[in-house]
């Protein structure tokens, strides 16, 4: 029998598994990816008595290659937040898939677990910008201000290390980073001790330190389009920058297009905090976007599409 996890590089992706590991310890095989790579399933070749926990990427975006490991025999447990499309009718299915647009996938597991582990589900919602759920989440906790602020810091410096067009943008490889945090229950100990956590810090503050000048390139009463030049920089700090970007300016949509070295754009939608509805819809019009209600992308946006993405973009949050 093998064990596969499988789970998206970023905060959500990487605190949901670390949740079920502390609750059932087991050696696997790690396979995981930038934030955006999320046709991971393809990468498993799982067979019969195999098991594979799925995590934080879209079952409509795998369901070819589940649908291999499923006839293969192998068990699936899958916890998402992401839009699914029909979800398959299998008895080695498992799925705890909920898109409502206040929940993560972290939360998912807590509350499969009852809170065993939950502050490490407040560090991925916080991570995964969704902050009041992350406040609520952390209510029966009694945290201090100054150690939930902690907690809200270790969730964005994760989910930030996920981004990147490629894992050599990032600071630490997804499964390298978990590797990190295995060994703590405890998050504020892994901040207290590894060093990762002190380089990830230094590192945000660097590339976020370059946003500072950037101004819409289009904007409209209800939206804002900033571009973003093809640096690596810039591919680390798009997630976290839209996500500051929402939360200055919560009735506002914010699209981030940040340019690829080999031409075209990778681009990060949020919609506006006010109703957290809408970016998954616009980025399904292009055909490799994709997401979730509240925060979607497009993984590469020809320069030919741009002017249509803001038309559509525009209108969509008009």
């Amino acid at each position: 029998m093998a064990f596969y996890d499988v789970f998206n590089g970023d905060a959500d992706g990487i605190c949901a598994l670390h949740q079920l590991r502390l609750a059932v310890p087991r050696e696997a095989t790690l396979v995981t990816g930038v934030k955006r790579d999320i046709a991971l399933l393809d990468r498993v070749p799982a067979g019969a008595g195999d098991e594979v926990t799925v995590l934080d990427i879209s079952l409509d975006k795998n369901r070819v290659a589940l649908g291999r490991i499923l006839a293969a025999g192998a068990r699936v447990a899958y916890f998402d937040h992401h839009y699914p499309g029909e979800i398959p009718d299998h008895p080695n299915l498992e799925a705890t898939i909920d898109t409502r647009s206040e929940t993560c996938t972290a939360l998912l597991v807590d509350a499969a677990l009852k809170g065993r582990f939950r502050p490490w589900a407040v560090v991925a919602a916080f991570g995964d910008n969704f902050h009041a759920a992350a406040e609520r989440a952390a209510a029966p906790l009694g945290l201090s201000r100054t150690r939930l602020d902690r907690l809200r810091e270790l969730g964005e410096l994760i989910n930030y290390n996920g981004y990147g067009a490629r894992v050599e943008d990032l600071h630490f490889p997804p499964d390298a980073l978990y590797r990190r945090i295995r060994p703590y229950e405890d998050p504020f100990a892994f901040m207290d001790q590894d060093p990762a956590f002190a380089a990830l810090k230094q590192g945000y503050e660097e590339d976020l330190a370059h946003t500072h000048a950037l101004r819409p390139a289009m904007e409209g009463d209800h939206y804002a389009i900033y571009l973003l030049p093809a640096e690596p920089w810039a591919r680390r700090v798009s997630g976290v920058f839209a996500n500051r970007l929402a939360r200055a300016r919560p009735e506002r949509a914010h699209a981030l297009l940040t340019a690829l070295p080999e031409g075209g754009y990778v681009v990060s939608v949020r919609a506006p905090l006010e109703r957290r509805t809408g970016a998954d819809a616009l980025c399904r019009e292009f055909s490799t976007g994709g997401g979730r209600p509240a925060a979607a992308g497009i993984n590469h946006l020809p320069e030919a599409d741009v002017e249509r993405f803001a038309a559509r973009m525009a209108e969509a949050f008009a």
